[in-house]
């Protein structure tokens, strides 16, 4: 499957756009800096809801509310997070298609929107009683999901 987009990768490098980040000094670090504070939103959002599905935090807020509340902030960070995303990968291809953390990156990212999206959203707008273990399981499952991809986008530029 990853030797299939190769010339894909190769195409995003032979961009006027690639070019252009490439050849700027500030570009990259400007772009960066959006990702890691839409990064950072997201994961906010996410573990605020989390915790107070453990139980840690928030405890007299209905969780079905503090999702609704969260939800902009998390959406709204994925989105900034993929446009700068893009933005980097169109920069540095090459390096990341040989890069395996950023393919672990791009796997929990994958995992974790589909875990929030569907599991995660069910537990969230199940009756509290019903729900009992579950939400502990699912929020820390979610948490090691959205740390993976931190963990991956940190460990890029390692490679």
């Amino acid at each position: 499957m990853k030797e299939a987009l190769l010339p894909f990768f190769e195409w995003c490098d032979a961009t006027a756009l690639a070019s252009y980040i490439q050849q700027s000094q500030w570009l990259f670090p400007f772009i960066e800096a959006f990702h890691l504070v839409a990064f950072a939103a997201l994961g906010g959002a996410a573990l605020l809801v989390d915790l107070r599905l453990l139980g840690v935090l928030l405890k007299d807020q209905p969780v079905a509310q503090l999702a609704k509340d969260a939800r902009p902030w998390f959406w709204g960070a994925l989105a900034l997070m993929f446009v700068s995303g893009g933005l980097l990968f169109v920069s540095e291809t090459t390096k990341l298609y040989y890069n395996d953390p950023f393919w672990s990156k791009m796997r929990f990212l994958f995992l974790g929107i589909l875990f929030t999206i569907t599991i995660r959203r069910k537990v969230i707008n199940m009756d509290s009683i019903k729900v009992g273990h579950w939400a502990k399981v699912v929020s820390l499952v979610n948490i090691v999901l959205w740390s993976g991809v931190a963990w991956g986008g940190r460990w890029i530029g390692f490679w």
